[in-house]
């Protein structure tokens, strides 16, 4: 089955250029530490999955890309074009001149219903290319105004128009310290319609990666370019081609159904975070040795203290007996919290996967008490590796991860909103205050949902 990407805004277009470079590099290379058959139908079931052969020899990417500025597509065309390995559909774009001027309700109100009908033929000349098409996969900012605005539209209109399909939205974070003066009013109103039409957010946060690449990758002056490759590594770890049962022979057909249906038990829980190790210059892999055993204890680690990458890791913190309500008190003062999940997957590939003990991640413990453990854990696994990395795990997560930044935003949001700090540049496109309302109240209904778990 065939996924869709839909880029949207300046940030989903260079994220998604970086997405089809990791997917096209990964297959290409010769790095894949596994038998020749066994390369041939990864090869061709991600082919299948992200690229449609067209007269040309090179594949073309199964995409739609959206921006309100000519520049970015413009780049974007262009350097999937000369890279020689893959490329856009010239056909399958839209882009106007003016921007959004980071005001998610002229994203939403104003260009989505003027541009609706243009988009969403793009949308479904995609979807007829499909032989079976598995679902929409959008890349989108939570931040500024296309992304967000006209991103929340978009997924409305792909949900009215193909209802049985599956849609996981991937968002980006925005920068604690801030990128946009009104980032916090747009990520609200972003957040809770998606919420609305999503099967699932899957969330990567700025400030979390920008560390990976400080810490992990030891790059120096980092720049978004920077940050967008460690996105689509960890993106294509978890949509590459994998095995999907303990004894599947044939890799799986429909990822984001597949991932839907392992990690979203309940309509009212749909933030999905991932982790994935190791992390590290390609010019220390030489270097490294990693085995499973090493690699599943920091992932389980880093799941039930919910840190954000392998280093820093809080090894205090314990899954709470089970029959008591609060984790086991420390004699520190400080309150060690545990991170409680409703459904979370591992990604295995390299050599030696179905070997690999993973009991530790069906501990009744680490789960609400109102879900089977043996259905709220499940493991994918391939032998071939993922880019370069001779051994590597990716978690994706239902879990408390996002609770903490939610709060945040939806905390800091509502400050401005009481002051009634730049509510005028949305009421002028029709976005009223009863509207901000209804966000917040659906936020804080996720926020006490993920906090009774």
């Amino acid at each position: 089955m065939s996924i869709v990407t839909v880029q949207l805004g300046q940030c989903g277009n260079q994220i998604g250029r970086e997405v089809f470079n990791t997917i096209c590099s990964d297959v290409r290379g010769a790095h894949g530490l596994c038998s020749k058959k066994e390369n041939q139908s990864y090869h061709d079931a991600c082919k299948d999955r992200f690229f449609s052969e067209e007269e040309s020899e090179v594949p073309v990417a199964r995409a739609v890309l959206v921006d309100m500025e000519p520049k970015v597509i413009n780049q974007t065309l262009s350097t999937a074009a000369r890279s020689g390995s893959w490329k856009y559909d010239h056909r399958s774009h839209f882009c106007q001149k003016q921007g959004s001027g980071n005001n998610w309700a002229n994203g939403y109100s104003v260009h989505g219903p003027r541009h609706k009908e243009v988009i969403m033929n793009l949308m479904q000349k995609q979807a007829e290319k499909c032989d079976r098409l598995g679902g929409f996969f959008t890349i989108m900012s939570m931040a500024g105004g296309t992304g967000s605005g006209l991103g929340a539209f978009v997924t409305q209109c792909l949900r009215d128009d193909f209802p049985s399909s599956f849609i996981l939205n991937h968002i980006i974070w925005p920068y604690g310290t801030g990128e946009v003066i009104v980032q916090n009013y747009n990520s609200v109103l972003t957040l809770s319609h998606l919420y609305q039409s999503s099967d699932a957010l899957l969330v990567h946060e700025n400030d979390v990666i920008h560390k990976i690449c400080a810490q992990r990758m030891n790059i120096k002056q980092i720049s978004f370019r920077d940050v967008n490759q460690v996105i689509a590594h960890q993106l294509g770890s978890v949509f590459q081609p994998t095995y999907t049962a303990e004894c599947g022979l044939h890799y799986s057909r429909n990822p984001l159904g597949d991932l839907m249906e392992t990690l979203v038990p309940h309509p009212e829980f749909k933030m999905l975070g991932l982790r994935n190790i190791p992390h590290m210059p390609e010019n220390s892999l030489a270097y490294s040795t990693f085995s499973w055993p090493g690699l599943i204890k920091h992932l389980r680690q880093m799941l039930i203290a919910n840190a954000k990458m392998e280093e820093g890791i809080d090894w205090q913190v314990r899954p709470p007996h089970l029959g008591s309500s609060v984790p086991s008190s420390h004699s520190t003062n400080k309150p060690l919290h545990f991170n409680t999940s409703l459904a979370n997957l591992v990604i295995l590939r390299g050599k030696d996967v179905h070997s690999v003990d993973l009991g530790s991640f069906r501990d009744p413990s680490l789960y609400t008490c109102w879900l089977n453990p043996q259905d709220a854990f499940n493991a994918w696994k391939t032998p071939r590796a993922f880019n370069k990395y001779e051994k590597s795990t990716s978690l994706v997560s239902n879990s408390q991860f996002l609770l903490k930044p939610l709060d945040n935003v939806v905390g800091k949001a509502w400050n401005m909103f009481a002051s009634k700090a730049y509510i005028h540049q949305y009421t002028k496109f029709g976005i009223e205050e009863e509207d901000f309302l209804d966000s917040f109240t659906a936020l804080e209904q996720v926020i006490s949902s993920y906090t009774n778990l």
